[in-house]
Order: C-alpha cells, then sequence, then structure tokens
C-alpha cells in the first residue's frame, strides 16, 4: 500500500529544472537518489519511490529540500499495478503534473534459463516491462506541456553472459518500447530514451559478482575493458540528466550506452596480444595481400 510523507517549500533553484516536477523510481538510494539531488540542485522538485526503506527515502526527501526543491516520499511495490497507481496519484495530488519520468527501479532473479521457474519469470516480466509501460502511460497523461521519459537497461540487453538471462532479456524488450514510445509520443512533446549501463559500482554489481562461480571482478573482467574499471552511479546519473536537459531535445527513441567500452570490444583482446602483430612473411605491420 502506497505512503506518502511531503517535505519542502518552493523550487529556488534556477538551472533547467527549475519549476520541473520529476518521478524516479527506486530513487531512495544508488542512481536514483543520485539524480534526485541533482535535479532538485538545478531547482527540479521529484517524487521520491522506495519499496520498504522509508529512512532512506527520507533521507533523499530532506537532500531535496536543503537544495530548494520540494519532494514526496511514496512507498510502492513497482510490481503491484495497484501501487503504480498510487504513486502517479500521489504526484498528480502534490504537483498536478510531472515533466520527468525515470524508469529506475528494477529486479530479478540470477539462473540459468533451464533453472527459471515460472514465478521467476512472471516477477522480471512485472517488475521491469510492465512497470515501465504501465507507468509511461501515467506519466504521459500527467505531460500536458511535453516531458521527458528515460529508462535505465544495462549491456545484457545486447551481450549474454551467465545467469543474467532473464533480466538481460527484460531490459531487451526496454529498449525495443523505448523505440516504440519514442514514435507515439512524439506528437504530445515527449522524448522517451534509454540508458544502457555497463559495470557500475553499485550494491547491484557486488550482488552479482558474488554469484558463486562468476569471475574475479577485478583480475578477470575490469582489466578487458578499455577504461579499465567500473563506472559511477554519478556518471549514469549524469547521463540520465543529459537526457532531460534542453540540449537533448532532438534525441528520442535511443539507448546511450555508458560502459568504458565493453560494449566495443571482442575476443581476441587486446590486453592478451603479444607483438608484434604481423602475419608471417608480410612487411612489419602491413597487411597480407591474401
Amino acid at each position: 500500500m502506497a505512503e506518502t510523507e511531503a517535505a519542502g517549500g518552493p523550487p529556488t533553484g534556477d538551472g533547467y529544472a527549475a519549476g520541473k516536477v520529476a518521478l524516479i523510481t527506486g530513487s531512495s538510494r544508488g542512481i536514483g537518489r543520485t539524480l534526485a539531488l541533482s535535479l532538485a540542485a538545478q531547482g527540479g522538485s521529484v517524487v521520491v519511490n522506495y519499496k520498504v526503506n522509508e529512512d532512506l527515502a527520507q533521507e533523499v526527501v530532506a537532500g531535496v529540500r536543503e537544495r530548494g526543491g520540494r519532494a514526496i516520499a511514496v512507498a510502492a511495490d513497482m510490481e503491484s499495478p495497484e501501487d503504480i497507481d498510487r504513486l502517479f496519484d500521489a504526484a498528480k495530488e502534490e504537483f498536478g503534473r510531472l515533466d520527468y519520468f525515470v524508469d529506475n527501479a528494477a529486479a530479478s532473479s540470477f539462473k540459468n534459463i533451464r533453472d527459471l521457474k515460472l514465478h521467476h519469470l512472471d516477477r522480471s516480466y512485472a517488475m521491469n516491462i510492465r512497470s515501465f509501460v504501465l507507468g509511461a502511460q501515467r506519466a504521459v497523461d500527467l505531460m500536458a506541456d511535453g516531458g521527458r521519459i528515460v529508462t535505465l537497461s544495462s549491456y545484457g540487453s545486447i551481450r549474454a553472459y551467465p545467469t543474467y538471462a532473464n533480466l538481460g532479456a527484460a531490459k531487451a524488450a526496454l529498449e525495443a518500447y523505448v523505440r516504440y514510445m519514442a514514435v507515439e509520443f512524439a506528437p504530445l512533446g515527449v522524448n522517451v530514451n534509454a540508458v544502457n549501463g555497463g559495470i557500475i559500482e553499485s550494491d547491484s554489481s557486488a550482488y552479482f559478482y558474488a554469484v558463486e562461480g562468476m569471475p574475479d571482478l577485478y583480475k578477470d573482467v575490469l582489466p578487458k575493458i578499455p577504461k579499465q574499471r567500473m563506472g559511477t552511479v554519478k556518471e549514469v546519473a549524469d547521463t540520465v540528466e543529459f537526457l532531460l536537459e534542453p540540449r537533448s531535445e532532438y534525441i528520442t527513441g535511443q539507448s546511450l550506452v555508458v560502459d568504458g567500452g565493453l560494449t566495443i570490444i571482442a575476443p581476441p583482446f587486446f590486453d592478451d596480444a603479444t607483438g608484434p602483430l604481423r602475419l608471417p612473411g608480410s612487411d612489419a605491420g602491413a597487411a597480407s595481400d591474401a
């Protein structure tokens, strides 16, 4: 059951988000929290969504207020259509409209495909796909003057790796919905995009790489990435924020990749090669005529 608690006065910032209202799912921590506080610093107001941790959500509300914005914290389980309705009803009651909807909350099971049970499939669909579509429907109805919708995807939507099929396939579906929504919502002045994150330093990555049998993140995985490090939640939040800003007006239906170059590489990996990298009998560094 959704519960709300309001805090703060009128936004005083004069940034690009001045007077704007954002609803960010899963915004009590991580990327959502970082984005909420950044929008507040730009003059925005925020609907902070959480599932169980009210204390963390209220910390975000306080942070928004300290930066001059208004905020409400709304407890809503994004797997529940009824809670989704209450979440958007609370936003409408408090602010009368929305300018930004950021679909950030996600959950799934990390299992091989043959081990997936019916409830794993149902939960992943409800939490990741259905919640985005239902949320976008409600958000558009509150965007009378146009707006922005952004969903958080991951590189599992375009690459396959162990135990990630259930969530990766859901993220791929989100990116497909982004393209369709971008076309349908464009006449309404609403842009729809996705941010596709790589390995981001977060609770989710820590949990995933703690699964028994996974390679060592620092020894075996990160050295293969061109940037040779994890991304930060701020780097992802900054990309989402760019898609909310006026300067991204002509970008819609896209998935922006924030992965330090992870998805542009393939074996044989550069770091595994040893010089001089030339074919036998060829001139140094020259291509073969064969």
